[in-house]
């Protein structure tokens, strides 16, 4: 009886301390990871969110955002499926780069390899010149480029991007022929049409938006989606003008696949309370320009499930790098 009793003791004395040890997280800093460089779009969202998501999350929670650029994200989405699944390491994991990049070469990773946390942000693309340059409307960018195959250059945040598809598609419709330069990120894309390095920036609408009233000298010609965003009323939508083109940048938060439940619990419910703090919305939308579309993370995998066959037939009609 004794005995029965003592390992009683102990299997109860092991259950509360699991309860106590998972009531506790985070007990140390969780390291958020941004795929792409300082200074763009998914980085300014995720500095934003940082504070928010501290405060949901208590326990004196300490977030540290650690930016992973390279391989149009690949870099940083490997980084963040291969780290422990404890929490303490998630990040963004960005359409359509998570589902193209391993549709074009061998990853260590496919879009199920995360436990999903939510979407935060979904951002059309869209194409800018600088304000100096002749080109003023997409009708004016696909003459020039008819006339002069392969010499407009155009930058984008990598292959296999929203951005680079914009391009492709472009290119597809309109039967003309661009120069794709890639990038680390907006930011590098914004400096390089900044110097005219480049002749077209293909970025997405909060990007246009917000470096333009930064004071970047820069034109938005068009938008790549089916209705004019609200951030850009006055940004014609390609279809407008002739070339039926609908792509954007979910902007979703991922972890390592197996967390412990209960701790993929408490992230995702911190992030559900971010997203609907006002604060947060206002600043997210009204400062940053970036459409906050929130979607759960059953959600957000049906989307992921239905853009994943979309963009393997698209692979076989413009494939985003040389096969």
């Amino acid at each position: 009886m004794n005995i029965r009793l003592t390992v009683a003791g102990a299997l109860l004395a092991l259950a509360s301390a699991s309860a106590l040890a998972a009531g506790t997280f985070p007990e140390r800093p969780i390291t958020m990871v941004v795929p792409f460089v300082a200074g763009g779009s998914t980085d300014v969202l995720a500095r934003a969110l940082v504070p928010v998501m501290e405060k949901y999350l208590g326990n004196n929670a300490r977030i540290i955002v650690l930016n992973r650029p390279g391989a149009s994200g690949d870099l940083g989405m490997s980084y963040i499926a291969k780290a422990p699944a404890d929490g303490y390491t998630f990040g963004f994991i960005t359409s359509p780069v998570v589902l193209t990049v391993p549709i074009a070469s061998k990853t260590s990773y496919t879009y199920k390899s995360f436990d999903l946390i939510g979407n935060v942000v979904d951002d059309p693309c869209g194409f800018s010149v600088h304000s100096d340059s002749q080109i003023k409307t997409m009708a004016d960018l696909v003459a020039y480029a008819r006339a002069h195959p392969g010499e407009v250059t155009v930058g984008t945040t990598g292959a296999g991007s929203d951005d680079h598809l914009a391009m492709l598609l472009l290119e597809k419709a309109a039967g003309i022929k661009l120069s794709h330069i890639p990038f680390k990120g907006s930011a590098e894309v914004r400096t390089a049409l900044l110097g005219k390095v480049i002749d077209v920036a293909a970025i997405n609408v909060s990007e246009g938006v917000s470096f333009q009233l930064a004071g970047t000298p820069l034109r938005n010609l068009g938008q790549a989606s089916a209705e004019r965003s609200k951030l850009a009323p006055g940004v014609p939508t390609f279809k407008e003008q002739g070339y039926d083109i609908d792509i954007s940048a979910i902007r979703a938060l991922g972890a390592p696949k197996d967390l412990p439940p209960d701790v993929r619990q408490k992230l995702v419910k911190a992030l559900e309370q971010t997203l609907a703090d006002p604060a947060l919305q206002h600043q997210v939308s009204a400062v940053l320009f970036q459409p906050v579309r929130y979607m759960s993370p059953s959600q957000l995998a049906t989307a992921f499930d239905a853009l994943n066959p979309k963009f393997r037939q698209l692979w076989t009609e413009v494939p985003w790098v040389d096969k």
